[in-house]
């Protein structure tokens, strides 16, 4: 079960009074990251770097955003940090890995809601006094707020965040792909051309979110890293 500390007891044995002595704690882990996760997190990690590689070498062939903006290069992205080669081969990549994307988007949401795991990461009203302080404690060195669970308030604003911005990715890319089959939803985006904006700004998003989450990751250590590997985290500090 998700969240679950064990403790290895070393059994002490009597004193030279003849007293039993209290058992030594010789480690502690948490069951942090069930199987179902671990596998969504490193397979979304390969389609989102194939994604976001293969989408800038698709905005490479028209890098500006229609009519409502000036038609010139908005950004000129370099052929070596892009992925497909060419308009067609970017397509290609971006299409297969979108299907990888989505499968386990659907897989990792349908487990956390019905396992019931979703409360570990979901953020709540209760979290809201606790982000301030965790912004604090890692951005301004103030003094780290005692840790109750596998997750504290700011990262838990991050993962839903992350939710939500995956599912506007999925839904911007549609619009973008299939704009007169799904018309209504390009509509709803104002129209293709802001579809594309919309698109292009997840992805940004995305990559931003990516970038604090590396940070946390570092911040927080070995075993933290670890833990997504294993599903264990030793020594947890709840």
């Amino acid at each position: 079960m998700s969240g679950a500390v064990i403790e290895i007891i070393q059994a002490k044995g009597k004193n030279g009074d003849g007293e039993e002595e209290a058992p030594l704690v010789v480690a502690r882990a948490a069951y942090e990251h069930p199987f179902v996760v671990r596998l969504c997190h490193w397979v979304n990690t390969v389609a989102l770097f194939v994604m976001v590689g293969s989408g800038l070498q698709i905005f490479r062939a028209f890098p500006s955003f229609g009519a409502k903006i000036p038609q010139k290069d908005l950004l000129h992205w370099p052929r070596a940090f892009a992925i497909g080669g060419w308009l067609g081969g970017a397509l290609q990549w971006h299409l297969t890995f979108m299907w990888i994307y989505m499968g386990t988007g659907v897989l990792y949401l349908g487990y956390q809601i019905f396992s019931g795991n979703y409360r570990q990461v979901w953020f709540t009203p209760r979290d809201v006094p606790g982000v301030w302080p965790m912004v604090k404690h890692y951005f301004f060195f103030g003094s780290k707020p005692a840790v109750r669970e596998a997750y504290n308030p700011l990262q838990k604003q991050a993962y839903t965040t992350a939710i939500g911005l995956g599912v506007l990715s999925v839904l911007t890319g549609l619009a973008v792909w299939k704009p007169v089959q799904f018309s209504w939803l390009a509509w709803m985006m104002g129209g293709f051309h802001y579809a594309r904006i919309w698109h292009f700004a997840v992805m940004w998003a995305i990559l931003f979110f990516v970038l604090g989450h590396l940070v946390m990751v570092i911040l927080h250590g070995w075993n933290n890293f670890m833990s997504m590997l294993t599903g264990w985290k030793k020594d947890p500090e709840y």
